[in-house]
């Protein structure tokens, strides 16, 4: 019976990953189609050239925590940088410079610089704010 009870698990874990694997594989699918929508890159490309342009407005202003964020990783200062936010969208590049809790004592935007180096400055979070 033991044996049984242990196949019988097998086969359960193995269902739940392919449920598993099957709906991620779907949500993919329909989030690719969703972001190939003219409309959808249009708006997108809207979004990037806001956040440009408020990323460069700021630039003045938030510049030396960028510059100190280059200093703390040039130096490997872990402690400097578990200080700064957490916000980040990897995959776009981005991370933000400012302090830990920025966004609600001083209502400040995310800051820092997106994979081409230019300023840009974004509201919210996405899934890989980690």
């Amino acid at each position: 019976m033991t044996g049984d009870r242990v196949e019988e698990q097998r086969v359960q874990e193995a269902v739940r990953r392919h449920v598993r694997n099957s709906a991620f594989a779907e949500a993919e699918t329909v989030i690719s189609l969703l972001l190939s929508d003219p409309q959808v890159q249009q708006a997108r490309a809207q979004v990037e050239a806001a956040e440009t342009q408020l990323g460069i407005e700021l630039r003045s202003r938030l510049q030396p925590f960028q510059d100190r964020y280059e200093q703390a990783v040039r130096d490997g200062d872990a402690a400097r940088l578990t200080r700064i936010c957490p916000g980040k969208h990897g995959r776009w590049g981005r991370i933000c410079v400012l302090d830990e809790g920025h966004e609600t004592s001083v209502e400040e935007p995310h800051w820092g610089h997106n994979r081409e180096g230019q300023p840009i400055a974004w509201v919210g979070s996405a899934p890989d704010d980690w």
